[in-house]
This record gives structure tokens, C-alpha cells and sequence, in this order.
């Protein structure tokens, strides 16, 4: 007896399993916001941009409170009063999100989640994009929740003294979004550096070394290469990137607004870079 075998139907035939580019996002965007420290770090920082901004425009209507007619001076002087009492909580924000990018991967290396994520996503590199777009993408949308939130409070502080400055004028807008955009390269920066050492303690201490500690010690040492090298600093150059913003492009370091923005992209991507590269050659 001859044995019939059924031909497979088109719709019988299995299904390919690769999972996009798309999929691994949805997965990086789904554990990014299931973290209780994504969830913290992003609401402190936006408690960090307002309640400096709070205090810095009091302090600033309590310093003319009985001097020189603040109302009347030039459009300028207006506009850097709430520019720099708006961008005041980035200087602490920076740190918070650069713990953050330090634990969106060094929390996997720590659960062993890792090794999950690299057998959905063998060729690795992917995985590693996609969290970056992720982490890039919400810390900037929550950096920029948090610069237009600080220049709304700022600018009702200061409307008691008659003080104003539209968010339409190119010194305020570019300030905000620059303030919201340097939150956003730290968090990517501090993602290669935790890639790359795969410990928490070890990243986190890294990344506020370079944004606090490298600073401070080159300008200790008396020499001009030390003195030459402070404006090429991450946070020197991230710094001088949104607050020159206001004054023209210009800043106090001899680069200007565009020259910054392309020395913290070269520090964010050495860092990328090196995370691709050891992802690549070590072992989960």
C-alpha cells in the first residue's frame, strides 16, 4: 500500500522567528519604564529642574528687591535672568540621569537578564541601538518636560518684578532644548560606560568622576595643557552648549554653541562605540 503524504499548505509552513528592529524596541521600551529607578530618576529630575528654578528666581527678585529697576532693563538682561534660573536644575539633573543610564544595563549584567536579552537578540548590536533610542528619546522628552516646566515657574517668580521673557525668543527656546538634549547625550554616555564595565558601582562612579571630580582636579594643577583641556570636558562643553545658547552662541571657554554640542557627541560616541565593541567580543 502506498502511503499518501499530505503537501504542506502555504499557511502550514513555519513562521520566521527574527525579531525586528521594531520588536526590540517595544522590549527595551517595556523594561525601561517597568524600572522603579527609570520611574524616580525621571520624576526627581524633574523635581530638581523646578524646585532650583524656584529658588534661584526668589533669590534673584530678593537681590533686586530695592535696587536698580529690573523692568527696565534691556530684553537681554531679561531673557538671561530666567534663562539661567530655568537651565539651573540641569547642573543637578545631569547627575541623576547618568546614574540612570548607568543602571539600564548594569541592572541586567547584575539579574543575569542579559543573557535573555542577547538570545532574543544574538547579533547583540541591536540590542544595544535600541536601548540607546529608548533612553535617549524619553530622557529628552522629560529633560524638555522639565526646562519649559522651570521657565513657566520661573517666569511667574519673576513677573512680580516686571521681568519677562517670551519662550518664542531664540535665547529662550534654544537654552530649553539644549538643556533637554545635554540630559538626554549624559544618559546615552553613561549607557556605553555601564556597557562597557557591566557594574553598577563601577559606571555610576565613572561617569560622576568624568562629569564631577576631572573637572575640579584639572583646574588644581597649574599648567597650561591642564587649563587648555577643561573646555573639551563633557560637562564643560554640555554645560557651555545650552547656557551660550542665550548670549549668541558665544561662551567664556572660546567655543562657541555648535563646537560644544560637537565635543559632547564625540565624548557620547567614544563611549557607544566602546560598548559596541566589547558587546561584540565578550561573553554575557
Amino acid at each position: 500500500m502506498t502511503t499518501i503524504t499530505p503537501a504542506a499548505h502555504p499557511s502550514q509552513r513555519a513562521r520566521s522567528t527574527t525579531l525586528s528592529f521594531g520588536g526590540v524596541l517595544r522590549s527595551e521600551w517595556i523594561k525601561l519604564r517597568s524600572l522603579r529607578s527609570t520611574v524616580w530618576s525621571y520624576l526627581i529630575v524633574i523635581a530638581l529642574s523646578l524646585g532650583m528654578a524656584l529658588i534661584m528666581s526668589f533669590s534673584m527678585v530678593n537681590g533686586m528687591s530695592g535696587g536698580a529697576d529690573a523692568s527696565g532693563a534691556p530684553a537681554d538682561q531679561q531673557i538671561a535672568l530666567i534663562v539661567q534660573s530655568s537651565v539651573f536644575g540641569v547642573y543637578f539633573g545631569q547627575l541623576v540621569v547618568g546614574v540612570l543610564g548607568v543602571l539600564v544595563i548594569s541592572g541586567e549584567y547584575t539579574t543575569g537578564m542579559i543573557r535573555s536579552t542577547l538570545t532574543a537578540v544574538p547579533k547583540r548590536l541591536p540590542a544595544l541601538a535600541a536601548k540607546t533610542v529608548v533612553l535617549f528619546t524619553a530622557t529628552f522628552l522629560i529633560g524638555l518636560i522639565s526646562t519649559v516646566g522651570a521657565y513657566v515657574a520661573s517666569s511667574l517668580v519673576f513677573s512680580a518684578d516686571g521681568v519677562s521673557a517670551s519662550i518664542a525668543e531664540p535665547g529662550v527656546y534654544l537654552s530649553l532644548l539644549g538643556g533637554a538634549l545635554y540630559l538626554a547625550l549624559i544618559a546615552v554616555f553613561a549607557l556605553g560606560v555601564g556597557t562597557m564595565l557591566r557594574s553598577s558601582a563601577g559606571g555610576i562612579a565613572a561617569v560622576l568622576g568624568l562629569l564631577l571630580l576631572l573637572p575640579t582636579v584639572l583646574q588644581m594643577i597649574p599648567a597650561d595643557w591642564a587649563q587648555d583641556m577643561i573646555p573639551y570636558l563633557l560637562s564643560t562643553a554640555g554645560l557651555d552648549m545650552f547656557s551660550g545658547a542665550m548670549s549668541g552662541g558665544e561662551t567664556g571657554d572660546g567655543l562657541n554653541v555648535w563646537q560644544n554640542l560637537l565635543v559632547v557627541l564625540a565624548w557620547m560616541g567614544a563611549s557607544i562605540v566602546g560598548a559596541a565593541v566589547l558587546l561584540k567580543r565578550r561573553d554575557a
